[in-house]
């Protein structure tokens, strides 16, 4: 469990958290069943999307991971911790890292995902992270001992990164990211298809952007545009308030348009101010978050070659809440708003939130982004073994930096050390988690089976 007050050295807290000791995991016999526990979490979801969220966690033993954070956070409450806290993704598997667009027009590669974000200990962001790369290692066919490997090596990095932030200066942790050029570099000419494929997906992220989402999801009307419906995966919003006035609705969508520009500072409420609401539709994301409610918000600034999509998504309390203490704010959209901006070294120039009532009349609360802005991913179903291991090592650096700005890496690097018990133990936990949530997938998979809970892709 987490311990009330860190110790006053890193190298003191193994006293009572020795490094060996992240090996072990051992499913508890008064466990929660996991199916319960997805059951849980869904009954606050639209419930025509919940099915969706099944079928898709259903493709594969890491898809079921990426829609699991709530059952793995359980079970990391559970595992030894050093005392030290920092701000937490709370989800680090390898599908929540990317890249996306600097301010300054770059591609940058950071964390993307923040619905989970609180201050905890930063052990477990760590063996979230682990834990994907063993399953998707089974996953791309890798034998178990060079599974265990890229697990060793991506911990590995994390802690030399981190001794290496502990060694810098203040200022210089807060400026470190990571480029287009430093990514290009790693994935180097020797590594022929997976550089070819890194070339394509630059070049395509610098597409997606606001111009090209009108032309995927909008359509020009009379004088206006609209975003193109395709239900269940996009509603507009006027198909699901039959009832309401147009003119009332429009006043309504405005208002809350207004209540998340009062979140801007000021540059960015005078850039705002140069676009108008059009319309807006309910949309299916992600796998985890499906059923929780995202909007796709279209404004227009000059015409309608000048776009801006905006994406406004519930936030829920943290699924690691119950176990790390609440966080310091009572809106859930700016937790994630203020998770995000301390932990990544760029973010969305629109990130913002807002508290709004939904079409049933319950009040909920949002953050706000751009939809797309240079959005890039990497493809865990096609990525070489060695690519998968490269990659892996760049989100671990990653997760060392954000952990680094926003906790003491002086303490948790003297915790770590310069050996590698600290890795090849993180390595052995995610190992047996992996098996872990195999039997998870498999229960899950025969409740969909069963008829217990239903799985439908839309």
């Amino acid at each position: 469990m987490v311990s009330a007050a860190p110790p006053a050295s890193g190298k003191a807290a193994r006293s009572h958290a020795p490094r060996s000791s992240h090996a072990h995991w051992e499913e508890a016999k008064d466990r929660p069943d996991p199916v319960a526990v997805l059951e849980d979490e869904s009954a606050a979801r639209v419930p025509e999307l919940v099915p969706i969220r099944y079928a898709r966690m259903a493709t594969s033993a890491f898809a079921f991971f990426r829609g699991s954070a709530s059952i793995m956070a359980a079970d990391l409450a559970e595992t030894p911790v050093s005392g030290y806290r920092v701000q937490l993704c709370g989800d680090a598997h390898l599908s929540n890292f990317g890249g996306f667009g600097s301010p300054e027009r770059n591609l940058v590669f950071d964390l993307n995902d923040f619905d989970e974000t609180l201050p905890g200990p930063w052990e477990w962001d760590v063996k979230r992270l682990a834990a994907s790369i063993a399953i998707a290692a089974r996953e791309r066919g890798l034998s178990q001992r060079r599974g265990l490997e890229a697990v060793t090596q991506t911990v590995r990095e994390y802690r030399r990164a981190m001794r290496r932030f502990a060694r810098m200066r203040t200022l210089d942790v807060w400026y470190a990211r990571l480029d287009e050029r430093e990514l290009a570099a790693a994935l180097d000419s020797r590594n022929g298809a997976d550089a070819q494929r890194f070339d394509r997906t630059v070049a395509k992220a610098r597409t997606k952007d606001s111009t090209r989402a009108f032309a995927k999801l909008a359509f020009r009307t009379n004088g206006g545009a609209r975003i193109s419906p395709d239900p269940p995966l996009i509603t507009p919003v006027e198909d699901l308030m039959p009832a309401a006035d147009a003119e009332d609705l429009n006043e309504a969508m405005e208002t809350v348009v207004g209540r998340y520009r009062d979140t801007l500072s000021v540059d960015r409420r005078r850039l705002l101010d140069r676009y108008r609401y059009v319309h807006a539709a309910r949309k299916v994301v992600g796998v985890g978050s499906v059923g929780t409610r995202a909007w796709v918000l279209l404004l227009l600034g000059r015409d309608h070659s000048d776009p801006l999509f905006l994406q406004a998504k519930e936030a829920e309390p943290s699924v690691l809440e119950p176990y790390a203490g609440a966080g310091e704010f009572d809106n859930q959209g700016r937790r994630v708003a203020e998770g995000q901006r301390l932990m990544q070294a760029s973010s969305d120039i629109f990130l913002g939130w807002l508290r709004a009532e939904g079409v049933d009349g319950e009040e909920r609360d949002f953050y706000v982004r751009q939809l797309w802005d240079w959005k890039a991913s990497a493809d865990l179903e096609r990525i070489s073994p060695k690519a998968l291991g490269i990659y892996a090592r760049l989100c671990a650096w990653t997760l060392a930096r954000a952990h680094a700005r926003t906790g003491d890496p002086v303490a948790i690097a003297e915790y770590l050390g310069s050996g590698e018990a600290f890795d090849k133990a993180v390595a052995a936990f995610a190992e047996a988690y992996a098996d872990q949530n195999d039997r998870d997938y498999r229960a899950f998979v025969d409740a969909i089976d069963a008829g217990r809970i239903q799985a439908d892709e839309a």
